[in-house]
């Protein structure tokens, strides 16, 4: 969604000071993407995103600007020429760590390249430059291989997993935080959260105390 300039933005240029006395506030820049105002306890400055952000008002990769390809900049003019180092075509971005299915990104931040693990279970997609699940990426990987485990052809239609079909849970060996559910014949591996347990008895997860074996 193309952003929109607010009533405080357009205070910003007209008197050339802060609608707010105190605090933090940013506002966007009228003709540069990869500019903009922030003031700070009523001191105005122009800002300067670095070499592949851009700014969008809800900016959380660094200073108040956002990864370029996440940004849609309207009619505003965006920079985004890279200044390339050793593992990094941008100073700051996200790029894939190898041609294939890998479970880890590379993360540059200020040129410098880091190395990230996906959550367990995920691989890295760089159409979204984000980790996904490994059966949308069947392309390039083997989700059998990824998430450690193989689902059934067939099952017993009076097993639990039978309850869950089309999507049968399985338990995680020696993890108690986290299940297996099959899509399309794909395994995912699921995380419970919010400090739940999986009752391999139910197939589903619970809070601790419901959770016999632990």
């Amino acid at each position: 969604m193309q952003l929109s300039f607010s009533a405080h933005s357009q205070e910003v240029l007209q008197t050339n000071s802060c609608p707010e006395p105190y605090g933090e506030q940013t506002y966007a820049h009228p003709e540069a993407c990869d500019q903009f105002f922030l003031c700070v306890n009523g001191t105005l400055s122009v800002e300067q995103c670095e070499n592949g952000l851009l700014y969008d008002g809800k900016g959380n990769v660094h200073h108040h600007c956002n990864y370029y390809h996440d940004v849609d900049c309207g009619t505003r003019k965006a920079n985004i020429v890279p200044i390339s180092s050793p593992g990094c075509e941008f100073r700051f971005g996200i790029y894939p760590e190898s041609n294939g299915c890998s479970t880890r990104y590379v993360k540059c931040a200020d040129g410098y390249p880091n190395i990230q693990d996906c959550e367990p279970g995920l691989a890295y997609d760089e159409r979204i430059r984000k980790c996904n699940w490994p059966d949308l990426l069947t392309d390039i990987c083997n989700p059998e291989e990824v998430v450690g485990f193989k689902c059934p052809d067939k099952i017993d239609p009076d097993s639990p997993q039978a309850k869950f079909w089309p999507y049968p849970r399985y338990p995680v060996p020696n993890d108690c935080e986290r299940l297996i559910t099959c899509v399309d014949g794909h395994p995912r591996l699921i995380t419970c959260g919010d400090g739940k347990l999986f009752n391999d008895e139910t197939l589903t997860c619970a809070e601790p105390e419901e959770v016999p074996k632990w």
